[in-house]
């Protein structure tokens, strides 16, 4: 048992935990939530033993063997493999004996070192590295590449697969799934619930969380809490005690009535589609949990974007690749305003490549790519985050971007994505990952765009900022595409999904169950329903004129749809500022009986107002699906 008693720990200057008490039995398996720096990480460092106490004990049995991830892999010449083996560090205790035995020629002590090399499967072990390498992408030809061949992301993978390898009695895993791709979390989704040993998890991908751990500790105020269940349990929990506190109630309720009106018009306008319908059920579940957001640091939203042309973007018979080597072919997109379309495929099948093909930063070499003349991208990867300059400050960085705005206006702006008071002023240099992600994220927003790239946006953000983002998304009136391992992110904003493999990309009718399905089927299985004798005699050439003759028949009611969509979404603006006022204890003070009468009554017209729209936009949607 892990027994934490009355623990009280700084760092530097900060107190992360203030007589804190805690215990975790054999075989748990326990996620660890709790916004950046509440003391996630230094939890794992003082269990093994890398900080010291101020106050109270830590204390765990001495028998245990601890495995844990390797922050940092030097540029080794060994294979990846051996790296990998190494995590069996009684596995190469034995072998370092064997050696010795056999320099020295000691027949009887080889004989008893290969027995108990024997009884730990041991002789089975470069197999066993081979699967978990296998596991989280790695081919067969890679296993004897050097060690410094492999990038950063890679050898992250190496220290991850050398931690699982360990013969361990607790596991200790920080972010394991921050650089992988969605069949590789998969896997070690399916590995960690197999795991016999007791595992602390810190991770911000809720649906890891809700799949493998029976318990959550959540660090909050110096406190750790353990609530029994998994992720979506402790939501639960949490937002029925937050209803109890009455400052928060209203809050929470206009959370919830703004989410379940956007619920309710995208039910509308679905159509039957099983991607569609996984994404109905996602907005449900963010609809019932956003009482439990309330007290969240992030509080943003999308601008619409100035003009929003029909289509935004065409790639036709596209190609493209690097050097002499094609990588992609054949590429037929068309991404109009409203279109929620997200990439699956195997890592290095190209998903990147042809977000920066729709992004203009990779060449076509073949066929081409069409975009409006009012097209703006806004464009996040992992590599921006390196873009960014270090001795600048946020403002500094907004302040580039728009000259005019007033530095109160871009410190409201920052606020919402958490950076307050002096933080504003401070050079990102010092940044963690995921303040330095914010501020792209933040960069990105405020500049309006109208179509929307995002390349692992969640990589570097908390729960809480993943779940701001996802609401925020629903909103975006603009085209999305998104490649990302966070199926709670992808589930709640993506109705279409593209598989990106042997140099195509193809449309994927199921959803994400059925794309895990299809993984663990070795990808034998057709891809979709509408792989039929019928469709596929269809040249692409005739598919796109009956497309655009669809399009051409249902525009008018689109751009009708459209219209009204900015008129709604500039009400609801506009209540959301009434309703900032109204929050104000201020305004119900007798010196200002006259502009809360003029509000209230301002607010009625708007609620009546929006009432009218919502009942017609809906109306426009059945017209629009009955069009289909």
């Amino acid at each position: 048992m892990i027994r934490i008693s009355e623990l009280s720990l700084r760092r530097g200057q900060r107190l992360l935990f203030s007589e804190s008490s805690l215990s975790i039995h054999p075989g748990q398996k326990i996620g660890v939530t709790g916004g950046n720096g509440t003391g996630k990480s230094s939890l794992f460092a003082l269990i093994l033993g890398e900080m010291a106490i101020d106050e109270g004990g830590c204390a765990l049995p001495d028998s245990w063997t601890i495995a844990h991830v390797a922050q940092e892999t030097p540029s080794l010449d060994c294979s990846a493999i051996d790296l990998v083996m190494d995590g069996d560090r009684e596995l190469r205790r034995l072998q370092l004996q064997l050696e010795e035995a056999q320099q020295s020629e000691d027949g009887v002590k080889q004989g008893l070192l290969y027995s108990e090399i024997e009884s730990i499967d041991g002789f089975n072990a470069g197999n066993r590295a081979a699967r978990l390498m296998q596991g989280l992408g790695f081919s067969v030809e890679q296993e004897t590449l050097p060690v410094k061949a492999f990038s950063g992301g890679w050898r992250m993978r190496l220290n991850l697969a050398q931690a699982l390898m360990s013969r361990s009695d607790l596991l200790l895993l920080d972010e394991p799934t921050n650089h992988l791709d969605l069949d590789a979390v998969f896997w070690l989704e399916e590995w960690l619930k197999q795991y016999q040993g007791t595992l602390l998890l810190i991770s911000h991908d809720r649906d890891v969380l809700d799949r493998v751990v029976d318990g959550i500790i959540h660090i909050e105020q110096q406190q750790m809490v353990l609530t029994t269940g998994n992720y979506s349990a402790f939501e639960r929990i949490r937002a029925e005690r937050l209803a109890q506190q009455q400052s928060a109630y209203e809050r929470q309720q206009r959370e919830k009535v703004h989410m379940h009106r956007f619920v309710e018009r995208f039910r509308a306008k679905a159509t039957k589609a099983k991607q569609v319908q996984s994404r109905i059920k996602a907005l449900e579940r963010m609809e019932a949990i956003a009482p439990a957001h309330v007290d969240s640091p992030f509080h943003f939203s999308f601008h619409s974007p100035d003009k929003n042309p029909h289509p935004l973007l065409i790639l036709d018979e596209t190609a493209t690749g690097y050097g002499e080597q094609r990588v992609l072919e054949g590429i037929s997109l068309t991404l109009n305003p409203g279109d929620r379309l997200a990439l699956l495929g195997r890592n290095g099948a190209g998903k990147s490549t042809l977000m920066k093909l729709l992004a203009a930063t990779q060449p076509v070499t073949a066929g081409s790519r069409t975009e409006a003349q009012a097209l703006k991208i806004g464009y996040f990867a992992q590599h921006q985050l390196e873009l960014l300059d270090l001795q600048a400050s946020p403002l500094l960085h907004l302040q580039r971007n728009d000259s005019k705005a007033t530095e109160q206006s871009l410190r409201d702006f920052l606020g919402g994505f958490d950076f307050h008071g002096d933080r504003v002023f401070e050079p990102v240099a010092p940044f963690s990952g995921g303040e330095k992600a914010r501020l792209v994220l933040a960069l990105i927003i405020y500049q309006s765009p109208n179509l929307l790239l995002l390349d692992e946006p969640t990589n570097h953000l908390d729960l809480e900022m993943r779940h701001a983002l996802a609401v925020a998304l629903q909103s975006f009136e603009g085209a999305l595409v998104v490649v990302s391992h966070d199926r709670y992110l992808l589930e709640g904003v993506a109705d279409q999904f593209l598989l990106v493999a042997n140099g195509e990309a193809t449309p994927f009718t199921g959803d994400l169950n059925d794309y895990a399905q299809w993984l663990r089927n070795g990808e034998t299985q057709p891809l979709s329903a509408t792989n039929t004798k019928e469709s596929a005699a269809l040249s692409r050439k005739e598919l796109r004129r009956l497309e655009a003759e669809q399009r051409k028949k249902r525009a008018p009611l689109k751009r009708k749809v459209d219209q009204l969509e900015e008129a709604v979404g500039k009400v609801e603006s506009q209540l959301a500022e009434i309703e900032q006022k109204l929050s104000d204890a201020s305004i119900y003070q007798e010196t200002r009986k006259i502009e809360l009468t003029e509000t209230l009554k301002q607010k009625g017209e708007l609620d009546r107002q929006l009432e009218s729209d919502e009942e017609l936009l809906l109306d426009l949607y059945q017209q629009l699906e009955e069009s289909e």
